[in-house]
């Protein structure tokens, strides 16, 4: 296979024939170099509009390429979609599958490819009644399905569920898992058959059955005892640290999750050999069996302890030995977790800042979603892929331009050419407006709007009735968390322009989904915002002069409001029924009036925020972008805002009733203006 590597190499710029340059890619794809690579991806540009719009099987040879370099690279991932859109009354459920299982590996979404696959999966329900296809089309169409499809998608499986094989069965469980299904005769179903063949299933397998269990809440003891034997008689010959990483996680998801000391040496015997991913998995399971021993045994076993010590060293090593950027990407980008964030998480940051050179366009969005997941906040970071953007936006594909803008927004961090930079940004989308899926120009209108940047043409192109029907549809296929949280972002876009861009007419058609949203329950005040409630009563002079949780004009909730007349006087409200600890009932029968319309001339009406550590970056005191959009549009409502952060109140100055007293007298009485 080296051979035929080398001579596609040689031959690379006399080849014509797109058909048979696909095929050999996907032969070689596990054994060339990046630089080879690259040029394989720009002679397929180069020769792609000699083939055929029909051409499927090229496409998709082309995407398995891209998959199999791990190499998202859109504008050949677009070209290609259009082949698959132009086909797919005939494509079939092999391909469909084929296709949506690429897509996937490489992060790639194309909302209009799965709504009409959607279709075309749907009409072929009926046709299949024999378990090997049923099964795959159950897999492909399950977590896009409405509630009729699932309905018939279930109750089929269901019926055949004793013909399947054990890898049928565990397909069917995983699909159950991204459908987020609660129909428990069905899982328990499911769960025999992967219990009658657990003997016979992989580590890897036995894993994404464990997990998939715990998700779906399937609790079986005899299921887990065999699980936990089988997964300890794996470990017992396993030499291979990724291997062992992945059974050691299994074993710590099941109940009674335990480390003995041969196991905690096995581990230690493979840390010199493990990369970041396999360190924080053992870390992440460690630190389970830790926090199992912490509240059920009421004691912590110090060699635990001492592993995870072992496993910070050789963290902080492997992250100070590194000097390629695309190496340490490759390890670090899927990183999550508790141990990761506490221990390892500012390393890698330093580590990062003496490899931003190496940012470019190609890594670009990467760097910048890794930032906006870890709420670490580096300027010198943001401001290499602000300058990378405006060197080299011409190589940078719209798709990515989210992942790139999400950072700024989120952290509240504008880089130095703050306009320049946005305004380039957008003007690489502009004729992608009307290609781009619906919830991507969402997060993107709101990233922007977070940052009090207000593209007419974004907003146009999001408010108005065909883009929101088509959203509509688009919220259908999406897993119930995700659909809630793009309609709580349309809902804050939508404030945000309201308050901040009246000129631009946009109405405001939120108040139905707010006040179904705030009759909920909004359960109780914590600790520190039961102690300022009980103190603001004391400053103001009793506690019908401060209202608790309120909900303002827009539906903004503030924690306390109070309302001072022209000599700084607090003004009583009327009767309060709220008991210390509990919310009172929010009035949802709101206007769109700013607060101070009905106040006596001079009054000023006061929100009181307390900001827990969500509301700030990870590493230091720095507002994050929501709150303070936030504290933009109370001003703009008619508030004065103080904002109280965790790390003020809890602080050793303000240890005492009476220094917090006089902190919250100070922040009251004292400068007549908005203060955080």
């Amino acid at each position: 296979m080296g051979k035929i590597a080398d001579i596609v190499n040689r031959n690379l710029e006399t080849i014509q024939d797109l058909r048979c340059l696909s095929v050999l890619m996907v032969s070689i794809s596990s054994l060339i170099s990046q630089r080879f690579q690259e040029q394989l991806v720009n002679k397929t540009e180069q020769l792609f509009d000699t083939i055929d719009s029909s051409q499927v099987n090229i496409a998709r040879r082309i995407v398995q390429f891209l998959r199999n370099i791990k190499y998202s690279y859109y504008p050949l991932l677009e070209r290609c979609n259009k082949v698959f859109l132009s086909n797919v009354n005939h494509l079939d459920l092999d391909s469909i599958s084929k296709i949506l299982s690429l897509y996937h590996s490489l992060q790639f979404h194309s909302f209009e490819f799965i709504l009409m696959t959607k279709k075309r999966l749907t009409e072929m329900i009926p046709l299949f009644d024999y378990p090997a296809s049923f099964v795959k089309l159950f897999v492909t169409l399950g977590p896009v399905a409405g509630p009729e499809e699932e309905k018939q998608l279930k109750s089929t499986i269901l019926l055949m569920s004793e013909e399947l094989t054990s890898q049928q069965a565990l397909a069917v469980m995983g699909a159950m898992e991204e459908m987020e299904s609660r129909n428990s005769r069905l899982i328990k179903k499911i769960a025999s058959i992967l219990h009658k063949h657990l003997d016979n299933y992989k580590p890897v397998e036995l894993l994404r059955i464990t997990q998939a269990s715990i998700f779906l809440h399937f609790q079986s003891k005899e299921l887990f005892v065999k699980l936990r034997e089988l997964l300890l008689s794996y470990l017992k010959v396993s030499v291979i640290p990724s291997e062992i990483s992945l059974l050691i996680c299994a074993l710590s998801m099941l109940p009674s999750p335990h480390l003995d000391e041969a196991r905690i040496s096995q581990i230690e015997a493979v840390l010199p050999q493990c990369d970041l991913n396999d360190l924080n998995s053992f870390a992440t399971s460690v630190l389970r069996c830790i926090q199992y021993d912490h509240m059920y045994r009421n004691n912590i076993p110090g060699k635990q302890l001492k592993l995870l010590q072992k496993l910070d060293h050789y963290g902080r090593q492997r992250l100070q030995k590194c000097s390629s950027l695309n190496l340490l990407w490759e390890e670090v980008k899927s990183l999550k977790g508790d141990w990761f964030a506490d221990s390892l998480l500012e390393e890698t940051v330093v580590t990062l800042q003496r490899l931003m050179d190496e940012i470019n366009y190609i890594n670009v969005a990467g760097i910048a979603s890794f930032i906006s997941r870890t709420n670490y906040l580096s300027t010198s970071l943001l401001d290499r892929i602000a300058s990378v953007v405006l060197q080299q936006i011409e190589k940078i594909h719209p798709f990515a331009i989210l992942a790139i803008i999400l950072p700024f927004s989120a952290l509240n961090y504008d880089p130095p050419q703050r306009d320049e930079f946005f305004g380039t940004c957008l003007q690489r989308l502009n004729s992608y407006l009307s290609i781009l899926d619906p919830l991507m120009l969402v997060f993107l209108g709101y990233s922007l709007a977070t940052r009090e940047y207000f593209s007419e043409d974004l907003l146009k192109a999001i408010f108005n009735i065909r883009f929101l029907a088509k959203l509509d549809s688009q919220l259908e296929l999406l897993c119930s968390s995700l659909n809630m949280k793009v309609q709580f972002r349309l809902m804050e876009l939508n404030r945000a322009v309201c308050l901040e861009c009246p000129e631009y007419q946009i109405p405001w058609f939120h108040d139905r989904f707010c006040q179904q949203q705030y009759k909920k329950d909004f359960g109780s005040m914590n600790g520190a915002q039961q102690q300022i409630y009980k103190m603001l009563a004391e400053v103001l002079g009793g506690i019908n002069f401060v209202k608790a949780s309120v909900l303002t004009p827009y539906y903004y909730t503030i924690d306390f409001e109070c309302i001072l007349d022209k000599r700084k006087n607090p003004l009583p409200y009327g009767s309060h029924n709220t008991t210390l600890g509990k919310l009172p009932k929010i009035h949802s029968e709101l206007n769109t009036q700013i607060a101070g319309s009905r106040l006596p001339p001079g009054a000023e009406k006061i929100a009181l925020e307390f900001l827990d550590s969500r509301a700030f970056c990870r590493n230091i005191p720095h507002l994050k972008g929501k709150s303070a959009m936030k504290k933009r549009h109370l001003e703009i409502l008619g508030y004065r805002v103080i904002q109280i952060p965790h790390f003020e109140w809890n602080s050793m100055a303000l240890s005492t009733k009476n220094a917090r007293m006089d902190y919250l007298r100070e922040r009251i009485f004292g400068e007549g203006k908005s203060s955080s």
